[in-house]
């Protein structure tokens, strides 16, 4: 990524923060394009310690390690498209905030306070990739499973998703570019792949460890405390979104498909601690390995 930099290009469904953002670096990145694979570096490592914290603040294993950000690390790693600076990579990071806080809201005094930050992350997310806006589903679920009924709270967190929106207006009036304004145009299609039979295989070895770790999470879930179930039960939902989401693409880009990567990284840290025959993480650790040097050096 340092040595062949890729400059990224804006989506369809690229939001106005992304596009901007894109717009400052833009002057600096045509004279050195390493620029961009520095930020996502620099993103990737960030994330992969916001997803390990998550499961180590939680005690979603059986003791702390950092096996989470190490399989977040190795997977992102694997596929080209992951280590560039889009805008699902982005909010990987403004997503991992979301799901932190919301595994927090259990028993919390401040909860309104929280709700609103969740959603309003939640919103701004949707501001760099649009899409992104399914990942409210799962504000509305932590709220369904970790605390009772209150309609004030759901009220709260919807205005936080709003919030963004009404900023975004507020500019745009004050900027007399309201004519202007429309909302990406969402469509359900469904991707198409178009990878070398060593990504297929790579895709084929991250799915067996996200099974794997699934199959031994569900086995010691009766060993955690009520809360850190539910924060188990978020993981899962927040994969579901994540494979929902690239179907609302009209373009068919592997980048999307990295939003995958952060509940992946969970299961990947469950798969890699719990088996006690430990060929079994040293085989699929080491053949990610081999196969990023494959499809990074010599497979284009």
């Amino acid at each position: 990524m340092f040595i062949h930099p890729s400059v990224p290009s804006a989506q369809p469904l690229d939001g106005i923060l992304y596009n901007g953002f894109m717009d400052i670096l833009k002057p600096a990145g045509s004279k050195a394009p390493v620029i961009y694979s520095i930020i996502a570096f620099f993103l990737l490592y960030f994330q992969a310690m916001g997803i390990n914290k998550v499961l180590n603040d939680q005690r979603l294993l059986p003791k702390p390690n950092y096996l989470a950000a190490m399989s977040y690390l190795l997977f992102t790693s694997v596929f080209r498209e992951w280590s560039v600076l889009s805008a699902p990579l982005i909010i990987n990071t403004l997503l991992i905030w979301v799901l932190a806080r919301s595994c927090t809201i259990y028993n919390n005094p401040n909860a309104k306070t929280q709700l609103f930050n969740i959603g309003m992350l939640a919103g701004l997310s949707s501001l760099f990739y649009f899409p992104a806006i399914a990942f409210s589903i799962l504000i509305f679920v932590a709220i369904i499973i970790t605390r009772p009924f209150s309609l004030q709270e759901w009220v709260v967190a919807l205005l936080g998703i709003l919030t963004p929106y009404y900023f975004e207006a507020s500019w745009l009036f004050l900027s007399g570019r309201w004519k202007s304004f429309s909302l990406p145009a969402v469509s359900v299609n469904v991707p198409i792949f178009h990878e070398t039979l060593f990504a297929s295989i790579a895709i084929a070895i991250i799915l067996i460890i996200i099974l794997t770790g699934m199959v031994f999470a569900q086995n010691n879930m009766r060993r955690l405390v009520v809360q850190s179930r539910k924060s188990w039960s978020l993981i899962y939902l927040y994969l579901a979104v994540s494979i929902l989401v690239p179907f609302l693409n009209s373009t068919h880009n592997f980048d999307y498909w990295i939003l995958t990567a952060v509940p992946a990284a969970a299961f990947g840290g469950a798969a890699f601690l719990y088996p006690e025959r430990k060929w079994f993480s040293l085989l699929f650790h080491w053949s990610l390995v081999i196969l990023t040097f494959i499809l990074g050096f010599f497979v284009r």
